[in-house]
């Protein structure tokens, strides 16, 4: 294995050590959130020689996904592994239960509205706390998000959807 790793005679980095340096890839759309607090990466393994990254996109047509294999390869290069495979997992289907307590946290800093909790219908304003808010349009600044309105503070934000 020691020739997937570009330092000659060197193991290479345990799976721990991978998923540290995952944690630390953005997701292109909302880059205060890691790809691997929003969920997306499901597995990492060394198969073959490779290290073996398991994506499951938010939505199969997800046009953010491209992008967000190139990042997971070349933060993994550039970290001297060589030799990096994506596979890319449909089934089970990515749902917002996969979220990170940290990431539904990172979110709401941004002040994007995270999925709401099982049973919750009303979304907070991310700004106030108000739940005196309104859908303004089920499309936000991306497929999965969707745009609301404060009543209170009367700010626009985005909530992510629950999938």
């Amino acid at each position: 294995m020691s020739a997937v790793v570009d330092r000659p005679h060197a193991a290479p980095p345990d799976t721990a050590q991978i998923w540290s340096w995952l944690a630390e890839v953005p997701d292109p759309e909302i880059p205060v959130i890691s790809v691997v607090d929003l969920g997306i990466v499901r597995d990492v393994a060394w198969q073959d020689g490779a290290c073996v990254v398991t994506i499951t996109p938010t939505y199969s047509g997800c046009p953010a996904t491209e992008v967000i294999g190139a990042d997971i390869t070349r933060a993994l290069q550039e970290r001297g592994i060589t030799q990096v495979r994506l596979q890319r997992q449909l089934s089970p289907a990515w749902t917002t239960d996969w979220l990170s307590d940290a990431g539904r946290e990172k979110l709401h800093t941004y002040g994007i509205a995270p999925p709401l909790p099982a049973g919750m219908r009303q979304v907070a304003c991310p700004r106030c706390g108000s739940t005196r808010t309104a859908l303004i349009s089920e499309f936000g600044s991306t497929p999965c998000k969707s745009l609301h309105r404060c009543e209170d503070c009367l700010e626009p934000f985005d909530h992510f959807k629950c999938h």
